[in-house]
């Protein structure tokens, strides 16, 4: 099915969704608290002259969630000129089954762009494919420096316990490390997409 304003306009607003959250909405604030958005990357936004509509598809126990979509909350805040609607992933299957990653997983967030003609204008889906290969760099480079983690191939459940917090900590401290590339990323991503509306 084709995604239509009456199925858009049935989605939480952002704050909605973030009175609906159930975990993660204290990292979840923090993020959008310390959103890097620089002024011309709001003015990139403000610049539309006429708002966009954006259906988000999310869930708060991911991590790339938790990390994106404060940033496009903030966007949409400072500029005034995007409208989001979020979407559970898990109990909004008709609209997953739409952005499928691949065409076969389900990941999230989405970000699909509208403009007021209903026609997509792009779509952003989990992360910058350059922060997946980045952190998978980084990820290698922690299974060589610490052998006692193992192959990185490995289900981590195999690990003895202590072994896999200290692994899952080490992951954690790359991912705090790395954000601030990764936020770049995702705003330079969100960028182009308006970028390419006509302006007037």
């Amino acid at each position: 099915m084709a995604v239509t304003r009456e199925r858009f306009n049935q989605g939480l607003t952002y704050q909605g969704f973030k009175d609906s959250m159930t975990q993660n909405r204290e990292p979840f604030e923090n993020n959008e608290r310390n959103a890097p958005t620089e002024p011309e990357d709001v003015a990139a936004f403000s610049r539309l002259s006429k708002p966009l509509d954006v259906l988000v598809i999310a869930g708060d126990w991911c991590a790339d969630v938790i990390a994106n979509l404060p940033i496009l909350g903030r966007l949409a805040l400072e500029s005034g000129k995007l409208n989001l609607r979020v979407f559970d992933r898990d109990t909004n299957e008709d609209l997953m089954s739409e952005y499928l990653n691949g065409g076969q997983f389900r990941s999230v967030p989405v970000f699909a762009f509208f403009d007021a003609d209903w026609r997509q204008l792009g779509v952003f889906t989990e992360r910058p494919k350059s922060v997946t290969e980045f952190r998978a760099k980084k990820r290698l480079e922690i299974f060589t420096e610490h052998p006692e983690f193992g192959s990185p191939n490995a289900p981590v459940d195999q690990l003895p316990e202590e072994t896999r917090t200290k692994l899952n900590q080490t992951i954690r401290a790359m991912r705090a490390e790395t954000a601030p590339f990764a936020n770049r990323e995702v705003i330079r991503e969100l960028r182009a997409i308006v970028e390419k509306v006509p302006v007037g």
